[in-house]
């Protein structure tokens, strides 16, 4: 289905949980979030009947997000029910990596065809900063469980902090000339209140070209980053600028948050709900959302906020 803009939506990002096992700064309050009631969330059935709605309406993309998937308890049934849904041709997931040593061949086997693990630094004492409560052993652990169980292109996403780990974009950026890896850069994004962010944080993304001048260009492949890759190297360096390069115009995705709101935009406070709602009922909610997505996000800076009015796990990162 197209917008009013011409876009073809043929992507759904759905969050299963606002939960997580970890407290990353720039996505949740360090006392984590008030656990909403069970009927408050959306249950699996509901889920499933929401991807099923998508796919009727031309999506063929869904990625499974949270707070922390791999916290749910039926994740591996709700992939493996999500991947079986007619039209859904690409089954992704994003996580922190720390539940993959157990979960990763099921999760293959349930029928998840590509990962994108969350790492923002190499230091162990750092990632215990900016996670909270995170071990960064038990994330490279996920990513070499990951290879492991046979995942392919996985995608290490890192969210660019000035005065935080600008200084390892060298180190980051060289994990591709080691594993068949994609290391995506992600600009901070000014979601909510930031207390553990000055001005300073906010870094367009072309620093790590400025870091790294031996990265080539690449084609670009239909997503959003803009690629290179080192001379050797057996994956590429992504650059994701919502930020300082906008690419609204290319949007092809929607989201649907754990607790059965539909965003048309992440940096929109408009949210439809399909929560309580049969499956034909959802189609058409759907349809609304997709007419409603706005042409382009407003501004966004250390002083310019995003309009979503909720945090990133509570969202879907």
């Amino acid at each position: 289905m197209t917008d009013l803009f011409g876009r073809n939506i043929t992507y759904l990002r759905l969050s299963v949980t606002e939960l997580c096992n970890l407290r990353c700064r720039y996505c949740m309050p360090a006392e984590g979030v008030c656990k909403k009631a069970h009927e408050e969330m959306l249950t699996q059935e509901e889920m499933i009947m929401a991807v099923r709605a998508a796919a009727s309406l031309g999506v063929t993309k869904l990625r499974i997000t949270g707070g922390e998937p791999l916290v749910k308890s039926n994740i591996v049934e709700l992939c493996r029910e999500a991947a079986a849904v007619p039209g859904i041709r690409e089954l992704c997931l994003t996580t922190n990596g720390t539940l993959l040593p157990k979960l990763a061949e099921p999760l293959r086997a349930a029928g998840v065809q590509r990962l994108n693990i969350s790492l923002d630094t190499l230091d162990e004492e750092k990632f215990r900063y900016i996670t909270r409560v995170g071990s960064l052993r038990e994330t490279l652990q996920g990513i070499e469980a990951a290879s492991a169980a046979g995942f392919e292109k996985i995608k290490i996403n890192t969210v660019l902090i000035g005065g935080f780990n600008d200084g390892e974009i060298p180190a980051l950026a060289a994990l591709t000339l080691r594993y068949p890896v994609d290391v995506r850069f992600i600009e901070l994004m000014p979601m909510v209140d930031f207390p553990n962010f000055g001005p300073e944080a906010f870094l367009p993304n072309r620093v790590v070209i400025e870091k790294m001048p031996r990265l080539q260009p690449l084609p670009e492949d239909g997503g959003v980053a803009r690629l290179y890759q080192l001379p050797s190297a057996l994956g590429r360096v992504g650059l994701i600028s919502p930020v300082s390069a906008r690419f609204c115009a290319a949007c092809n995705r929607i989201r649907i948050t754990a607790d059965g709101k539909i965003k048309p935009c992440l940096h929109a406070a408009d949210e439809l709900s399909i929560k309580g709602l049969g499956e034909e009922e959802m189609k058409q909610v759907l349809r609304e959302a997709i007419l409603a997505k706005p042409m382009r996000h407003g501004e966004l800076s250390y002083t310019e906020h995003s309009r979503a009015r909720r945090s990133m796990n509570q969202i879907g990162g």
